[in-house]
């Protein structure tokens, strides 16, 4: 099923299930979706800013494509475990089939921190010169892009786990750590305009 087009009962219904699928990368990806939404809202409310409100579009479209990539990728992963292990020759394969699925597995999570850290900073520019009563909104973006972003960073790490490709796992684990780093900084960024603007803590 496409988890994209299910309504938000039937979404969380599913989630809730006890389903392998869907799970907390597909969840990340709603959440920076949800993100986007509320960037491109504060933009179109702010009036001068409607190139974000249209990039903002773009990356919640990219991540509601990325909840369902997450799902099929994880479904791949399992359908792997199942191969027959009864021969030498079954067992590589399944062995190559199951490696195959970890690094397909760690695709749609990167994807998602890859968007989420744009949003992030869309976030950041709204709440910093955005619609002062808007604020709040902006201040809730910035809070779900940021969890889209965590949540992802620590499903690409979870499926890092299972790769035996050393320069692989290094090289993707580098680019998770770059992109919290930057993520952090956006935070910041972003709770220094809410200070300036004398709204309280958002969260």
């Amino acid at each position: 099923m496409s988890y994209r087009d299910a309504t938000i009962a039937g979404f969380l219904e599913e989630l809730s299930s006890g389903a392998a699928t869907p799970g907390g990368g597909c969840a990340a990806a709603l959440s920076g979706a949800l993100a986007a939404g509320l960037v491109a809202m504060v933009a179109r409310n702010t009036g001068s800013l409607d190139e974000v409100a249209t990039e903002a579009d773009r990356l919640r479209g990219e991540l509601e494509e990325l909840i369902d990539a997450d799902a099929a990728s994880f479904e791949r992963v399992l359908a792997a475990f199942r191969l027959p292990k009864e021969t030498p020759e079954q067992k590589a394969e399944r062995s190559r089939a199951i490696q195959a699925g970890y690094k397909g597995a760690v695709e749609p999570p990167l994807a998602v921190c890859e968007r989420a850290l744009r949003v992030l900073e869309l976030a950041a520019l709204v709440a910093e010169r955005g619609n002062p009563n808007a604020v709040s909104d902006a201040g809730v973006a910035v809070l779900l892009a940021g969890s889209a972003l965590e949540g992802a960073a620590l499903n690409v790490e979870i499926n890092l786990a299972s790769i035996r490709d050393e320069p692989y796992r290094e090289q993707q684990a580098e680019t998770v750590h770059a992109r919290r780093t930057q993520a952090a900084a956006l935070r910041e960024r972003a709770e220094r305009s809410w200070s300036r603007r004398d709204v309280g803590p958002v969260g």
